[in-house]
């Protein structure tokens, strides 16, 4: 993809500078928040999957020293940049792109050399649009439109690459806790859910959410984390987070 069709954006305060196509899918909070809730530890390996240009994980890798990070993208632009985005800000040597379909066989993964029972942490944005209305930008419309089985496809991936009482981190629309939970009920327990609020009395637009593999436990709500004062300004805990680069810790995580 051509320096004409993409831009180089700064995230966490300037310390990552990621570059993303103009036009489609680009990356936004979501991507930085989800980061921020994977809890992992330095010699650990992460896996994420539908990456884009690898914010997400990058943000990971930029956090914790010594991690060792996959980004899985179906799009082979998008997984280009995100292997150039890890070499342009100093994590090649930890961080690799493949060009793979989350949904594809155990054997496609393996082929790449992401092997199953490999990661001790798997993070997502899945796709969460409903297929009404879909973007008529290819990119876009990969990135945001879901079909029904989408989640459960993703977290059946997740749950095969992950070790046992690995730990998967996700987001996903407010409005869709119940398909979450649900989903998670087939391979995760011990849940945490944190509720993002766009600003003070107002409704949840996000829900990030945590489980562990093959592990029984209750779920756990915690209290949300609001984006923005009444005025529109950024509260603190969000800007540790989406400038600093701090983590967003999830009971149980």
């Amino acid at each position: 993809m051509s320096n004409s069709e993409t831009s180089e954006d700064a995230v966490l305060g300037g310390k990552l500078v990621l570059r993303q196509p103009l036009r489609g899918h680009r990356f936004g909070h979501d991507a930085i928040l989800l980061a921020a809730a994977t809890a992992a530890q330095s010699g650990e390996r992460a896996i994420e999957l539908g990456a884009g240009v690898g914010a997400a994980g990058l943000a990971l890798a930029h956090r914790i020293a010594g991690l060792d990070v996959t980004l899985a993208e179906i799009d082979p632009a998008l997984t280009e940049l995100a292997r150039e985005n890890a070499m342009r800000n100093g994590l090649g040597d930890r961080v690799r792109a493949v060009c793979l379909d989350v949904a594809v066989p155990e054997g496609a993964f393996a082929a790449a050399g992401v092997m199953p029972a490999s990661a001790d942490r798997v993070l997502m944005n899945p796709p969460f649009n409903a297929p009404q209305n879909p973007s008529p930008d290819r990119g876009r419309r990969l990135a945001r439109t879901a079909s029904d089985d989408t989640l459960a496809q993703w977290l059946a991936t997740a749950a095969r690459l992950l070790r046992a009482s690995g730990v998967v981190t996700l987001i996903w629309r407010a409005d869709g806790l119940d398909d979450v939970l649900t989903a998670l009920a087939q391979n995760f327990g011990a849940s945490t859910v944190l509720p993002i609020h766009p600003k003070p009395d107002a409704a949840a637009i996000r829900v990030i959410a945590s489980a562990v593999k093959d592990r029984a436990g209750p779920l756990s709500l915690l209290p949300g984390l609001v984006l923005a004062d009444a005025n529109g300004k950024p509260t603190a805990q969000a800007e540790t987070i989406l400038r600093d680069g701090a983590a967003l810790p999830l009971i149980g995580s």
